[in-house]
């Protein structure tokens, strides 16, 4: 029952994926305002996270931005949608910024990890940039809980030669790739499972964990560290910009390479506010005092 159940899920979406790209974003239009509006999915988290990253915005300009963030959001769904049955269009329009950046290094033996963030559309820069790579392409992502939606997207992910590595699996599935060079790409703003076991900064003003997994992973490997923002052109046209930050991680303080990343990523989120995914719960762990140690060259308050 399961299987014939995810058959026929698996054929809507199908179909839907067939609809042009124009039309699908007028259904985006038009549920953007429906998740906005009248379901308020998440809003009151996107709401607050605004409030916190632009105290000095009014209200209103406040409310412009998660519009257009849940704009960028159905986007993302429909576009995802598209991929299932090709969505070549939008890979083929997504342009890579500095593809250098990464050719410098073939035929060396640097590693090269990319620090990525949850900007706008994740699917297509993965499909994108894995497909004009040369060297492996690894990603580590978080496992989807449902195994019918698991497995669609691991089949969208890899179509491009994309390694699929799960975090919370990270040790044993990478095992076989680490003797040889590669590109691997992290989310650098994901939410630590143990905040006290993460490193504290302040974010936009206010406290909250990072991850230390990629900062201390580049030092042990003296990996070449490259930070990349992607955002839209206009919709359906996605570029993919990069900055190498270091090819000699290992001589850097503790705790240094991340500061530089949260500069980096604030900048990004400043100059385009919509673009960021502000339904993920940036700021949900409360700073206690017991983390004090724990906390990076930026003061708290």
């Amino acid at each position: 029952m399961s299987r014939l159940k995810d058959a026929f899920v698996y054929a809507l979406l199908y179909l839907f994926s067939l609809i042009p790209l124009k039309v699908m974003y007028f259904i985006s239009d038009l549920l953007s305002g429906f998740v906005y509006h009248l379901i308020g999915y998440r809003r009151k988290v996107v709401q607050d996270n605004l409030a916190i990253a632009f105290p000095e915005k009014s209200a209103q300009e406040r409310r412009r931005i998660a519009k257009r963030f849940y704009r960028n959001f159905t986007d993302t769904i429909l576009e995802s949608i598209k991929l299932i049955s090709s969505g070549q269009e939008l890979i083929d329009r997504m342009f890579v910024a500095d593809p250098e950046v990464f050719k410098v290094f073939e035929g060396t033996e640097k590693n090269i990890q990319i620090h990525a963030m949850h900007n706008f559309n994740w699917e297509i820069i993965n499909l994108g940039v894995s497909k004009q790579m040369k060297l492996p392409f690894l990603g580590v992502y978080q496992p989807i809980i449902n195994p019918f939606f698991e497995a669609l997207f691991k089949k969208i992910r890899t179509r491009n030669g994309t390694v699929l590595i799960p975090a919370n699996d990270f040790k044993n599935n990478f095992v076989s790739h680490q003797d040889q060079q590669y590109v691997i790409a992290l989310v650098a703003d994901q939410n630590p499972g143990n905040p006290a076991r993460a490193w504290w900064v302040n974010f936009f003003g206010k406290p909250a964990p990072f991850v230390t997994g990629p900062e201390k992973a580049a030092r042990s490997r003296d990996t070449v560290v490259v930070f990349a923002h992607f955002f839209r052109l206009k919709r359906g046209l996605y570029t993919f910009t990069t900055e190498k930050i270091t090819d000699s991680p290992s001589t850097m303080k503790e705790g240094e390479l991340t500061i530089r990343y949260l500069d980096y990523i604030e900048q990004k989120i400043r100059e385009q506010p919509d673009n960021y995914l502000w339904s993920h719960r940036r700021w949900k762990h409360p700073f206690k005092p017991e983390y004090q140690e724990l906390v990076l060259e930026r003061p708290l308050k």
